[in-house]
């Protein structure tokens, strides 16, 4: 063990005679982004564990390499649990939050859509969605004819699907053509 003034001049020693050599060790095997910061790692592990630093100035280097070594290995085990939680996270479009994240999307964008129908489009809909009335007997609630109501339900869907499409084909993939189009035989054109 080190009396501590002497282990303060030792490390500043070993810190002096290291650091160049360690800094171009891991830049080689590291982003140069993030060489400095393993550096400083290895330092303070260094002076935390000083102790079990070797004396000598040679075994110390070999110390302070192979602890950069496991610091470096550390870093990118943690680096690629990180990339496999993000890549998990990505696969799971059941995901509960997703989930209900899409549903309250979509109910905002039925309530404006909804907002911006007509009245005469709003109770077609009405009768026949929510209150399960047939075309008949939404006409003669409405006291008009069988074929009126139908062409006033039909142009209320159109009205509420144009409303409605710009947000449906956000959220559709676009169809993407085949890699290799194939003849009616199956052989690739």
């Amino acid at each position: 063990m080190k009396p501590p003034s002497d282990a303060e001049a030792a490390f500043r020693e070993l810190f002096e005679a290291s650091y160049d050599d360690l800094l171009c060790f891991v830049e080689r095997r590291t982003h140069p982004a993030v060489a400095d910061d393993v550096v400083a790692e290895v330092f303070l592990t260094a002076w935390r564990r000083f102790d079990d630093v070797p004396d000598t100035l040679s075994d110390a280097r070999a110390w302070l390499f192979t602890a950069a070594h496991h610091t470096l290995r550390n870093r990118q085990r943690s680096e690629q649990r990180r990339q496999n939680l993000t890549l998990r996270i990505l696969r799971e479009p059941d995901d509960p939050g997703h989930a209900e994240a899409d549903e309250v999307a979509a109910r905002v964008d039925l309530t404006r859509a909804w907002n911006r129908l007509p009245v005469k489009d709003q109770e077609a809909l009405t009768l026949t969605v929510f209150e399960g009335l047939t075309g008949a007997q939404a006409a003669a609630l409405l006291n008009i004819s069988r074929p009126a109501f139908s062409l006033r339900l039909l142009r209320a869907r159109r009205r509420l699907h144009r409303l409605l499409r710009p947000h449906l084909d956000a959220r559709m993939p676009e169809p993407q053509p085949p890699a290799h189009p194939t003849t009616a035989a199956g052989v690739s054109a």
